[in-house]
């Protein structure tokens, strides 16, 4: 079973047991990698480099028992 989700704003993969769990990239308010802050909260980034840490994530899904294709990008492109 896969679990696809994005309102964590942070990329992570995850399996317990039989399900895997995809998280996206977040589109407003980045968040740091998990245990990397000091607390929880929005990462404040110069507004330049915003767009290199929002993004959207696509997935494609071909019939049968095999992996789904996923892949985060940024809007930085």
């Amino acid at each position: 079973m896969t679990v696809l989700n994005g309102h964590i704003h942070q990329i992570a993969q995850k399996i317990e047991g039989n399900m895997t769990f995809h998280t996206a990239r977040s589109t407003a308010f980045p968040q740091p990698a998990p245990g990397a802050a000091p607390a929880p909260g929005p990462q404040l980034v110069p507004a330049e480099q915003l767009r290199s840490y929002l993004g959207l994530s696509s997935v494609r899904i071909a019939r049968g028992k095999g992996p789904l294709a996923i892949v985060d990008s940024t809007l930085a492109g």
